[in-house]
């Protein structure tokens, strides 16, 4: 039986996790509407189409939807990609909604393929192209962090090679973004063993090695738990580097409470650590909805709700 099974069926009877039985009720069956001015503890981030059943396809309403629900802050992998007035008219209503904009994905087209780690002049030339286009989409949304990822292995090259042509494409980024209060987050990924980028400890390295307050590392939680585990430890770890976390439980990419990750657990470290530094994160829900229409996101909700509730 998976978490949001056996949650269901005790939220009442347990007071899910020692709220009053109202509250507990309240999260067991919310109320969307009545969410509105109760916000999380955290900075959760959603994406464009997971409240599409809800608030329809529009992305202005979809943003209305997300703030009358708690969450306060937005991201999107695809904002690169979108017309110049779009981003324009999201950015406004961020504003206007007083949400934060999470990452999106720096990406001129080499993110999935041997790249940056070949040390070649056309790969760090679209590179450091795409930083400087990238500039002018974090000013139309206000975004001060972006995801980068620095392709594949390049095989005929030795490991240490590979490493110093990366580190030397990222100071070349870092001239560009760090002007402008842009950080491009590192994100290890674990799609496949071709990645360059694959655990947070080599992420770490190389962040102290590019030694720029614009290069830090997104720990995904979702890949992290795939390529490596034991996540609060390797997180404290790598704690002065981290700048971003993303969200997805593990088996499946969907929301909290659908797998074996103790989300609950992992937000209240983050929490208590980030207030304990004085620091804010955004946490981006870069996953999946487990179940399907209105109802599955008001699941999507409630297990956020209870996540939360540390």
């Amino acid at each position: 039986m998976n978490r949001r099974n056996f949650l269901s069926k005790t939220a009442l009877a347990a007071g899910a996790s020692a709220l009053p039985v109202g509250a507990a009720l309240a999260s067991a069956t919310p109320e969307l509407k009545n969410n509105a001015a109760e916000k999380f503890k955290l900075l959760y981030a959603p994406h464009f189409g997971m409240f599409e059943n809800s608030a329809g396809k529009d992305l202005i309403d979809q943003l209305k939807f997300m703030a009358d629900n708690g969450f306060m802050a937005l991201e999107d992998n695809g904002m690169l990609g979108r017309p110049v007035d779009v981003q324009k008219k999201i950015g406004e209503t961020l504003a206007k909604l007083n949400m934060k904009m999470g990452v999106f994905v720096i990406d001129g087209g080499d993110n999935w393929k041997v790249s940056l780690a070949t040390g070649k002049k056309e790969f760090l030339e679209n590179f450091l192209k795409t930083c400087r286009a990238s500039v002018e989409v974090a000013k139309r949304v206000n975004a001060r962090w972006a995801t980068v990822v620095p392709g594949f292995f390049e095989r005929r090259l030795p490991l240490g090679i590979q490493t110093a042509n990366v580190i030397d494409a990222l100071r070349r980024a870092c001239d560009i973004l760090e002007p402008h209060n842009l950080t491009m987050v590192l994100e290890p990924l674990s799609d496949t063993p071709e990645l360059f980028l694959r655990n947070s400890d080599q992420t770490y390295m190389i962040c102290k090695a590019v030694n720029s307050p614009s290069c830090k590392i997104l720990f995904d939680m979702w890949h992290m738990q795939r390529n490596e585990g034991r996540m609060t430890q390797n997180m404290d770890w790598c704690w002065d580097e981290i700048a971003y976390f993303q969200i997805g439980d593990e088996p499946g990419r969907n929301e909290p409470t659908t797998g074996e990750v103790n989300y609950k657990s992992l937000f209240k470290h983050i929490y208590e650590k980030s207030k304990e530094k004085n620091q804010e994160f955004i946490l981006g829900m870069e996953h999946g909805n487990y179940y399907k229409g209105i109802e599955g996101e008001k699941k999507l909700i409630e297990a956020y709700r209870w996540s939360d509730n540390f």
